[in-house]
C-alpha cells in the first residue's frame, strides 16, 4: 500500500534558503511505498518567498494575512486532510531540517505506528545545537512538558515533526497559534496520542534570520508556558 506524505513548509521571508531546501527535497529518494509531495505556506512574506517556491516546483499557498507559525502549519494540515494524505511532515523553511533526515522519522513511524514523531537534536547531540540561551530555554520546556505530560521529550521546541492521521485530525481543529511546538505536545498527550522522538542531525539556517531574537526569548518563554498551562486545564 502506498502512503502519501505531504511536507509542509511554513515560510516567512525565506527566499534565501528555499532554493537549496527545495532542491534537496526534489532529489530525495524514499522507499517505494511512500509517495511524496510538498507545499509552502507563505505567511504573508515581504520578500520573494512565493515566487522562489513556485520557480522550484513547489505548490504555494499565499496567506492573505500573517497568521504566525501555528496558523501556517495548521493551514498545511488542513490541506493534507482535504487531499487525503496519510502523513504530514513539518519542515522549517530556513533549511535547518535536512530533508535526508526525513527517512529516520518515517522509519520510526513505520516501526512504532506512532501518531507523532519528533526529530530531536539532543539525543545524539550531533550537528547544530542552537545557541546557549535557546538550549537553556529548551531544557526548561523539557521540564515543563515532563510535568504536564509525564513524557520525556528532549527537543519539545523542534519544528521537525511527523504527524499521522489521528494527529492530523486533532491538529486541524485544535492547534496553537503562536510558537506551537511545546503547547501542541500537551494537546496531543491529553488526547492519548503516542509521541516518539528520534535523533536527527540538524544544521544552522541557510539564510534569513530567526523570528525570535534574544530580547524576545523571555517573553516567548512566559507566553508559551502560560499557553501550555491553559491547554492542560482546558476541557
Amino acid at each position: 500500500m502506498t502512503l502519501k506524505i505531504l511536507i509542509i513548509i511554513p515560510c516567512y521571508n525565506e527566499q534565501a534558503s528555499l532554493p537549496i531546501l527545495l532542491q534537496e527535497i526534489n532529489t530525495l529518494s524514499l522507499p517505494e511505498e511512500y509517495e511524496l509531495d510538498k507545499i509552502i505556506i507563505n505567511d504573508c512574506s515581504k520578500d520573494k518567498t512565493s515566487e522562489v517556491g513556485k520557480a522550484n516546483g513547489a505548490k504555494v499557498l499565499d496567506l492573505p494575512c500573517n497568521l504566525g507559525i501555528g496558523g501556517a502549519v495548521q493551514t498545511g494540515i488542513k490541506y493534507a486532510i482535504k487531499h487525503n494524505f496519510d502523513l504530514a511532515v513539518q519542515m522549517d523553511g530556513d533549511g535547518q531540517h535536512p530533508p535526508s533526515e526525513l527517512i529516520k522519522l518515517l522509519e520510526c513511524q513505520r516501526l512504532t505506528q506512532a501518531d507523532i514523531v519528533i526529530g530531536s537534536r539532543f539525543i545524539d547531540r550531533k550537528g547544530f545545537q542552537s545557541s546557549f540561551i535557546r538550549r537553556m530555554g529548551i531544557r526548561y520546556f523539557y521540564g515543563l512538558n515532563r510535568l504536564f505530560t509525564q513524557k520525556s521529550i528532549y527537543d519539545s521546541t523542534s519544528g521537525f515533526r511527523l504527524l499521522a492521521r489521528k494527529a492530523l485530525n486533532l491538529a486541524a481543529n485544535n492547534y496553537p497559534d503562536d510558537y506551537p511546538e511545546p503547547e501542541s505536545l500537551v494537546i496531543f498527550s491529553k488526547a492519548n496520542l503516542s509521541i516518539k522522538e528520534v535523533p536527527v542531525t540538524m544544521r544552522g539556517r541557510l539564510g534569513g534570520k530567526s523570528s525570535i531574537g534574544s530580547g524576545a526569548s523571555v517573553f516567548y518563554g512566559l507566553k508559551v508556558s502560560l499557553a501550555m498551562l491553559f491547554s492542560l486545564i482546558r476541557n
